[in-house]
């Protein structure tokens, strides 16, 4: 009862409210927008390059930062890692403000408060994207990332750490699930204006962002199987990132073709993310 007094006293309501007026100012929800779009540009490259490489036409599997350097070494590299840098601040802006604002009127219950908490780890691992993205800009040194292998074997590291390693494991499974789910129900229309669009444009709107929620639900999956494995075995060396994940997809039986559809896949969530900074209710 105390800890409920604490969270709903007028100090908690204060930094509440104030967070809700930051949040529905117009330049948040600029903000917010770019957001989308830039997190659309990361899947873009992602996906573009998995392409690539499923078709025999170079290309390669790679993450969120291998994206962001693939941008850094393209033509007008340092001019468009700028404005992605912006756009990757705008996402971790508008995660905050739906963590502590409760933009998305998720509630203070105990299943409210989870999914608030998962914008906030969003927000959290997008601060770190954009921080990796600045540092190139200005040509800081980025020493060398432990990687996904890395901070399994320092989590390890710790008490219970094979525990925790499963843990995480299974809640990137349950985060997996749900996008499967979410791409079955279709509910995330219901937070797109798309009345200005015709009948077989939505028609397309939806099937697309199906697919690219499905396909990234897919990828998690891999990633979650393969900590819950390396937790299990106790071996870090187990343990696949979203690059690598995309790796372990190429390597199965007719691994081009299924490496062609979760890569075709990750480019409709990026066309999803992108529908989203256009017709999004923020």
């Amino acid at each position: 009862m105390a800890t409920m007094d604490v969270m709903h006293g007028p100090g908690m309501d204060r930094l509440s409210n104030g967070a809700k007026q930051a949040a529905n100012h117009p330049w948040a929800k600029k903000l917010g927008r770019m957001g989308y779009a830039a997190k659309g540009a990361v899947y873009a490259i992602i996906g573009v390059l998995a392409l690539k490489l499923a078709a025999g036409e170079g290309g390669r599997t790679t993450d969120s930062h291998g994206a962001v350097g693939t941008v850094a070494h393209g033509p007008f590299g340092m001019v468009l890692l700028s404005v992605l840098v912006v756009g990757l601040l705008g996402f971790v802006v508008w995660r905050f403000a739906q963590a502590f604002a409760d933009t998305e009127g998720k509630g203070s219950d105990a299943k409210g408060i989870a999914t608030r908490a998962m914008y906030f780890l969003s927000g959290a691992i997008y601060a770190s994207l954009a921080l990796f993205a600045a540092k190139l800009v200005v040509g800081a040194s980025q020493g060398r990332s432990k990687g996904t292998q890395g901070w399994t074997a320092t989590l390890m590291e710790q008490p219970f750490g094979r525990v925790l390693v499963a843990l995480v494991g299974v809640g990137i499974l349950g985060f997996a699930v749900k996008q499967f789910h979410k791409a079955w129900k279709g509910k995330f229309l219901e937070k797109l204006t798309l009345t200005g669009l015709a009948g077989r444009q939505r028609h397309w709107v939806e099937r697309v962002s199906r697919f690219g929620i499905a396909a990234r639900g897919m990828v998690f999956a891999v990633i979650g199987v393969f900590l819950v494995r390396s937790a299990v075995d106790a071996n870090p060396g187990e343990a696949k990132g979203l690059g690598e994940a995309l790796a372990v997809v190429a390597r199965q039986p007719a691994g081009d073709v299924l490496l062609g559809v979760v890569a075709a896949g990750l480019v409709a969530y990026a066309a999803f993310m992108v529908l989203q900074a256009r017709y999004r209710r923020l």
